[in-house]
Formats: C-alpha cells, structure tokens, sequence
C-alpha cells in the first residue's frame, strides 16, 4: 500500500499533481497496489485533488480522525473531541496562549453534508490561509458539538513553540500536532494521528504494515512515517518529519513522490 500526505507532499507549490506523479500514480493502481490519501485536510477539501489524480481513492482526513471514501462520497468512520474536552481544551488554550482564536471542524454523513457548518470559528479566528470556507460564530457555538478536530490560531507565534506551551497541559486528554508552522496547532481525540487512521485503512485491505510505504512533510506526518515499513520525508520537509523518515525524497516541487515510487512502478 502507498500512502501519501497532500500538502507540501503530493501536490507541487501551485496545489497540482504535476503529469509525471500523477503517471507514477497510474502505474502502481493499474499493478493493484492500494493507493490512500493522509492529509489533515477535511473531506470536503478532498475534490480537487481527486480531480488532479483522476482517481478517487480512500482516504485519511483530519490527521487521522476521519476514513473517507472519495469514490462513493462516504465518511465511513470519524473519531471525535466531545464536548466536554472541547470546553476544557478551549479555556486551557485560552490561558496559555493569549489571544488565540478558536475553530472546530466537523463532519457529516458526506463530504459536503449541508446538515450542519463543518467548519465554525470564533470571531478571533484569523485564518492561516486564504479563501477561508468558514462560518464564522460565538466562541460558545464552537464548542457546542463534537469535532473531529479543534484549530487554535495565534498570529505571529510559530507552531512549534505553541505545541511547546499547549501539549505538556493536555496531559493526553487531546493529540496535539501541527501540518503548517505559521501560528497554527490542532488537537484530535486521544490517539488520534495519521498512523491511528492508516492502521485502520490497512486493515481494513488486509495490507501488512510492513508493506507501506508512506510520504510526508510536517510533524503530523511524523506517526505515519514512523509506523510505514518505509517511511519517507519530502525535500522540503520540517526536520522532525526527515528525523522520522528512512528516506529523504526530492522536495514536493520536484516530483519527489514519482521518483521514489518509479523504482518499483513506471
């Protein structure tokens, strides 16, 4: 089974699977190898790279909180933060990290099930990226339903220094991680990381985890490259990702993930 993040990973600097990965790709589904997405992205941002690929294949969403089959639109399985730990975390993060902003996402039945906001945030919230697909409402409301993951945000501060402050207080009633060093961490339900949600993927396909070969940029890749039989860090990868890796790979740009997997499928 090959298993690969999306940001920073699978995709180049413009968020496109450039020909030559998307042929590597090719190849090894046509050869009946499981092909399977890991990406702290939410279903509902899983779209645009199944177009890219021409494939919908399962994937991993949330950092692990989430199974989701692209081919049928299903959420076959989500693990979440309840309410109480979503109250305790928000006043916790709050006191520790003044002047952060909180966010919850959530998720449906489907990818885009209109039953209910997917992704809410509190009027502090300033977003790490643009064209935010938020819906913006009291803090209160933020924590009022369970999520598969709560997003905390403080300008100006690196990721890493927030988990530094953050983590050691949760004292494993959340899974700390974070996918983009720019002042923004996230916390899952106890347990929950990209290797959790692959360990249930490889079951589920009866793959060995000894015969995955994963690839990953940031720290919330670092459980998935550890657990894969190889493990391998992009270029351009956060030094915690390399660390955890067997390999280092091209950096995302440079069609690194298609140069590791042509050894074995072009």
């Amino acid at each position: 089974m090959v298993a690969t993040d999306v940001d920073g990973t699978l995709i180049d600097n413009g968020e496109q699977v450039s020909p030559r990965t998307k042929a590597a790709i090719d190849a090894l589904i046509a050869d009946g190898v499981p092909f399977v997405l890991a990406t702290g992205r939410p279903p509902r941002w899983i779209d645009p790279v199944v177009d890219g690929l021409g494939y919908a294949p399962l994937c991993v969403c949330g950092n692990g909180a989430v199974i989701y089959d692209s081919a049928t639109d299903r959420i076959l399985a989500s693990r979440t933060l309840d309410v109480e730990t979503l109250a305790w975390a928000a006043d916790l993060a709050e006191r520790l990290l003044p002047g952060c902003g909180l966010a919850a996402e959530r998720v449906g039945a489907t990818a885009h099930d209109a039953a209910t906001p997917q992704f809410v945030s509190s009027p502090e919230y300033e977003h790490a990226w643009l064209n935010p697909d938020d819906t913006e409402v009291s803090r209160a409301e933020v924590i009022a339903a369970p999520a598969i993951k709560m997003l905390i945000r403080l300008p100006g501060a690196s990721s890493g220094d927030m988990r530094a402050v953050l983590e050691p207080a949760l004292a494993g009633r959340a899974d700390l991680t974070y996918s983009t060093d720019n002042g923004l961490i996230e916390l899952s339900a106890p347990g929950v990381t990209k290797a959790t949600g692959l360990a249930s993927v490889a079951q589920r396909l009866g793959v060995q985890h000894t015969a995955l070969i994963a690839f990953g940029d940031m720290p919330n890749d670092v459980p998935m490259l550890k657990m894969a039989g190889h493990g391998v860090a992009m270029g351009n990868a956060h030094p915690e990702a390399i660390a955890a890796a067997d390999e280092v790979a091209a950096a995302n740009h440079e069609d690194g993930v298609a140069r590791v997997l042509e050894r074995w499928w072009s």
